[in-house]
Formats: C-alpha cells, sequence, structure tokens
C-alpha cells in the first residue's frame, strides 16, 4: 500500500497510507487532542477533519484558540443560519456567508424586513439544527451540473458566482439534512458543536460589495465552542456600546456627521482641542526627529496621477473636478506632492536621507454603507511623511521609524503587534525590486527583536509594507501606523541625487504614518478612553464649581491664574446645588473639579474631586497648579 509521510509542527514525522483524513492523524497523536480538533493547515491550505491526505505534507492540527480554528467554526454557524432562515422564510434567496473575525455572517434576498424578533426565531431555529446533529457532506459536481442544480433550487445569486468560474472548474457543495450550500468549505464534520452563538445584528449590504447591484439584507453572528467564553464576548460588546465615539462624540460635544456631507466630519471647539493636541504633540515629536514640515495642495493635475500609478491602481477611489478644461483629481494620497517637493532641489549624498512630513488632507470615495463615525469617513488628515535615503540607509531610517510609533504608542498605553505585508497581485515593479524591499524590512523587524505576522499579497501596489495593529482598554484591535518602502515612486518620477563619483542614483523612499489618520486616531482613542481622557487631552482640564454666587469671583481668580499656566479651566456659575454641579462634571468627564467656598476663600485652598478617585480633600492653589502641570508634562 502506498505510504506517505506527514510532518508535524514540531519536526517530527509519521507515516501513514495514502488517503488518511485529517480525523485519523489527529486520533493517532492522542485522543485528546481528536476530541478538540476541528480541522487542520496541511502545506498551508485549510482543510476540514473529514479530508484525505494523498501526498507528503506538513501538518497543523486546529483548535478553536488558532485563527483557522474559528474560521472553520464560524463558517459552519454561518451555514446553520442559513438553513434556520430558509426553514422560517422558504422564499429567501442566499448570497454568501463566510466567517470573518469576529463572528460571521450570511446575506439575503428577501421581501420581508428581518427584525430584532425574527432574530430570536432564527436562533431557536438554529439551536434545533445543532440538536439534530446533521453530517456536513461535501460533494463534487461538474461546473453545468452545479448551475443546474443551483437553476433548481432558485438560487440566482449562487448560479452568477458558478457562473462566474471557468468552464473546466469542478464546484463542490456541502449538505446538512435537506440543505445544500455552494461552498468550497472546510467545515466542521456536524453540526452538534456549535452550541454558543448569538446573532447581533442585521444590516444592508450590496450584492458583490458594487453599490450598483441590490441591496441585500445581512445577519450578523458570533459563536463560541463554550457558553462562557459567548458571555464574555457579548459583555465586551456591551461595553464596546458605551464607548461608541460616535455616541460619546455627541455627549461630550466633539464632533458631528451631517447628510450635508456623509463621510466629512464637522469638528466642534472641544474636539479641535483634542485634535490639535495631537498634532502638537505629532509636530513636536518629528522636529526632534530631524523631519521638515511640508504642506502640498489638496488638488493635482491628472497626470500626476498616471504618473504616480494611482490612476490604474487607485482611479476607483478617488474624486475628479476639472479647472479651465483641464482635468484634475483630488488627492487621495500625499505622496506625488512630496515627490514633487523634493524635485526642487538637486540632492548630495551628504544631503541624504530628507525627511518630510506632512499632515496632509486627503479624500478617498467610500461607499455609503462603509461609513462609520470617524473610523471611516471620506475625508482625512493622514500624518504622512516621505524619507528619502541612500539604499545604505534603508535599516536605519526604518528602525528609527519603528522606534518613534512604539515611543508613541507607549504613550496613549496602546500594546501592538506587527504585520507585514508582501507583494500584492496588481503591483509595480520586478521581483528583485520587491524582493530586496521585503528583505529590508524583516532585517529591521528582525534587529529590533519583533515578532510579526506574514500577510502574504497584501502590500501596498508599489511596495511591501509594515502595519501596526494597536490593541485598546478592552482588546480590540486597530490598524494605525504603517511603513511602506518604495523603489517604484522614485523610479517613476525620475527622483536622483548626486554620488560621490559625481554620478547620479536612485534614492529609495519610504512612505509612513504613525497615528494612521488623525481622525481614526482620535475615535480609536474616544473609545479607548471611554471618553475621560487625560490631563494632557481633555478638552476641559479643571471644573470650578463656586458653592453659591457669592463665591464666583474667586473661582473666576483661579480660572485666570489656571490659563496663565496654560491650563483649561472652565467656571460653572449656574445657580445649581452643588451636588448637580459635580454630576454634570462628571457626565463630561473632566479630570478635575474643584468645589470652592467659604473656607477655601479664606485660606487660599481648593477642595479637589478627581474624575476616578472621589474626593481628595483641600490643597493649596499652588501645589494644585505644580500637580496638574507636572501631570500635563508627562502626559500621565
Amino acid at each position: 500500500m502506498d505510504r506517505i509521510k506527514i510532518t508535524l509542527p514540531d519536526g517530527s514525522e509519521r507515516e501513514y497510507q495514502k488517503g488518511v483524513t485529517i480525523y485519523e492523524i489527529a486520533k493517532d497523536i492522542s485522543e485528546g487532542l481528536a476530541r478538540v480538533s476541528l480541522g487542520a493547515v496541511v502545506n498551508g491550505k485549510i482543510l476540514g477533519l473529514k479530508d484525505t491526505i494523498e501526498e507528503d505534507a506538513n501538518i497543523n492540527i486546529l483548535k478553536f484558540e488558532d485563527k483557522e480554528g474559528k474560521e472553520i467554526f464560524r463558517h459552519t454557524s454561518s451555514h446553520i443560519l442559513a438553513q434556520a432562515v430558509k426553514r422560517i422564510f422558504p422564499d429567501v434567496k442566499l448570497a454568501i456567508g463566510p466567517a470573518i473575525d469576529e463572528g460571521f455572517y450570511y446575506d439575503f434576498d428577501t421581501e420581508h424586513r428581518f427584525t430584532p424578533e425574527d432574530l430570536e426565531k432564527i436562533e431557536e431555529e438554529m439551536s434545533k439544527i445543532v440538536k439534530e446533529n446533521y453530517e456536513l457532506e461535501k460533494f463534487i459536481l461538474p461546473r453545468d451540473e452545479a448551475i443546474n442544480l443551483l437553476k433548481d433550487k432558485e438560487e440566482p445569486y449562487k448560479v452568477e458566482l458558478v457562473e462566474d468560474l471557468p468552464e473546466d472548474a469542478v464546484i463542490s457543495f456541502y449538505k446538512q439534512g435537506d440543505f445544500v450550500d455552494l461552498c468550497a468549505g472546510p467545515h466542521l464534520p456536524n453540526t452538534k458543536k456549535v452550541k454558543a452563538f448569538k446573532l447581533l445584528s442585521i444590516a444592508g449590504a450590496y450584492w458583490r460589495g458594487d453599490e450598483h447591484n441590490k441591496m441585500l439584507q445581512r445577519i450578523y453572528g458570533t459563536s463560541f465552542e463554550k457558553k462562557k467564553d459567548l458571555d464574555e464576548y457579548l459583555e465586551r460588546l456591551e461595553e464596546a456600546k458605551k464607548r461608541d465615539h460616535r455616541k460619546l462624540g455627541r455627549e461630550l460635544d466633539l464632533f458631528s456627521i451631517h447628510e450635508e456631507g456623509p463621510g466629512f466630519p464637522f469638528f466642534h471647539p472641544k474636539g479641535m482641542v483634542i485634535r490639535n493636541m495631537l498634532e502638537d504633540f505629532w509636530r513636536e515629536e518629528h522636529r526632534k526627529r530631524g523631519y521638515g514640515e511640508i504642506k502640498t495642495p489638496i488638488i493635482l493635475n491628472e497626470e500626476l496621477w498616471h504618473r504616480s500609478g494611482h490612476w490604474d491602481h487607485y482611479k476607483e477611489n478617488m474624486y475628479f473636478t476639472a479647472i479651465d478644461e483641464t482635468q484634475y483629481a483630488i488627492k487621495p494620497m500625499n505622496c506625488p506632492g512630496s515627490i514633487l517637493v523634493y524635485k526642487t532641489n538637486m540632492y548630495s549624498y551628504r544631503d541624504l536621507p530628507i525627511r518630510m512630513a506632512e499632515l496632509g488632507l486627503v479624500h478617498r470615495h467610500e461607499l455609503s454603507g462603509t461609513l462609520h463615525g470617524l473610523m471611516r469617513v471620506r475625508s482625512f488628515t493622514q500624518d504622512d511623511a516621505h524619507i528619502f535615503m541612500l539604499p545604505s540607509q534603508v535599516k536605519d531610517e526604518l528602525i528609527k521609524v519603528i522606534d518613534l510609533a512604539d515611543y508613541v504608542y507607549s504613550i496613549f498605553g496602546f500594546k501592538y503587534h506587527v504585520e507585514l505585508s508582501t507583494r500584492p497581485e496588481n503591483s509595480m515593479g520586478t521581483e528583485e525590486q520587491w524582493e530586496l524591499a521585503t528583505n529590508n524590512l524583516i532585517a529591521a523587524l528582525e534587529e529590533k527583536k519583533i515578532d510579526y505576522i506574514v500577510n502574504e499579497g497584501d502590500g501596498a501596489f508599489y511596495g511591501p509594507k509594515i502595519d501596526f495593529h494597536l490593541e485598546d482598554a478592552i482588546g480590540r484591535t486597530w490598524q494605525c501606523g504603517t511603513i511602506q518602502l518604495d523603489f517604484q515612486m522614485p523610479e517613476r518620477f525620475d527622483l536622483t541625487y548626486i554620488d560621490n563619483n559625481n554620478e547620479k542614483q536612485r534614492p529609495v523612499m519610504i512612505h509612513r504614518t504613525i497615528l494612521g489618520s488623525i481622525e481614526r486616531f482620535m475615535g480609536i482613542l474616544i473609545e479607548h478612553y471611554a471618553g475621560k481622557f487625560p490631563v494632557w487631552l481633555a478638552p476641559i482640564q479643571i471644573s470650578i464649581l463656586p458653592i453659591s454666587d457669592k463665591f464666583n469671583d474667586y473661582a473666576y481668580e483661579l480660572q485666570k491664574k489656571f490659563e496663565e499656566n496654560s491650563m483649561r479651566a472652565e467656571v460653572d456659575d449656574r445657580t445649581e446645588k452643588i451636588g448637580y454641579k459635580i454630576r454634570e462634571a462628571q457626565l463630561q468627564k473632566i479630570p478635575y473639579m474643584l468645589v470652592v467656598g467659604e473656607k477655601e476663600v479664606e485660606n487660599g485652598l481648593v477642595s479637589v474631586r478627581k474624575r476616578d478617585e472621589g474626593d481628595l480633600g483641600q490643597i493649596e492653589v499652588e501645589k494644585f497648579v505644580d500637580k496638574v502641570a507636572e501631570e500635563i508634562k508627562s502626559k500621565k
């Protein structure tokens, strides 16, 4: 009989008969592993427990804690959802139902409008399907037979998906009970494992993400192996709702979005305080590190975007306008502007690196359904920088950017992980250039001893990149900073410097952001801090609360003193009870509340309440000023 060699993650090898299933291998390793296994990664491909292996392979058995294990588990959950919906609403047409980072969804076409009450009924039906313990059985059909089957089932969206496949494609389906779905898989062996699940929300979604197509109804859900883990996740969701930056943005009067400008945020005075503090901090840290700040126009000639490659690779995300019968584009990125600034001078190798930083306003066309407060907008300010350097300087410059990112994130209390994205399909440039660029990024990460995840094929069209994913106070991750290494733009724009032999050479270019965009970073901070900004960022740092109007003069003297020390203070001189004023200041999440009455006036004191600590007692005014000044300076 044919034998195959299976290599496990620890490097050990085992021999099996050709055609062995993943489950048989897991069971051979240990009964315990077989009980918790959900599938495997085999030679880089995710397979289900029933799938067989026909050749020598590297194999990693998957459990729920593995990313790919969750994917299998939740993909099966989406099929259970679809089966339940078809049972309750037989006329519904199925679209797609993938696993996603935090759960799964399925898109449906039906005249019926789903309601929260419907979700409860669907959940009940899903529970029945889990208890009925259907086997998920895979079967294969040639393309024509697959189309006929789907036409018989009156599933036009599935028919369209198969018709887009090549003539010789072999199409896979999964059957559970009387429910059949077009699917590449893999899946769990049966439905009984999916016991802890919850349907979360209903949203609209264009078929295939195209706004010219029909709007479908999307049901989102999540699932876990254990109810305890589901409950913890739902608690985190509730906490996330309380922290929603759109809700807090209204309550704290920071920003608004209006029908007259969907995706174009309006910043209010308090929001501008936070924004300006972020920008001031950003400018100061870049000045210390040798960056020169520039400002480039928002609208530039269309020809420039052909030269840069954005026309071929990014046109669908851009806005255009005409000036004097000439076509212009509103910039979606800042790099061509920086390049034009570089080209105004002739540089020697002694001048490099040149570091240009720009808080550049860019505009990108986003579908209306994807807009989300400050997190997904159509106009935003990137905290951009472009570094032009000698090839020999690349690693050192990359390390300096990594160090800057690490410092900035530490100020806000973020932990982070790093992901490296490699050459995409629609890239510019040669294999050698991409290999050189990618190896430089890897070398910088390894020198800094930073672990990283590789995202194959997810780089920018002009170069590979490093992305920083920040973890917030409740464990969610946000992609913010990015470092992109680029050999393409210097080529396309004929950038040069004069080397030590007096000959023209091509510089290398780094594109990078640290915050990502000011708008999105503000949204992340609002949720990270739940609106309770540290003193240095808080729009109002001190609220002075006179017990009655006869102490107003002292309150305003204090306000003047604080403002002379560059502190943001307000006086609440309303004729309200002191308890009411304290509650109002707490709701506005102001870091310090100073209660002033007779004793405070007579002795030059303030009674201090801190936002999360309550009453701190009386303190001399000068000592309080010193305490707050130190907090602001150290950015605690």
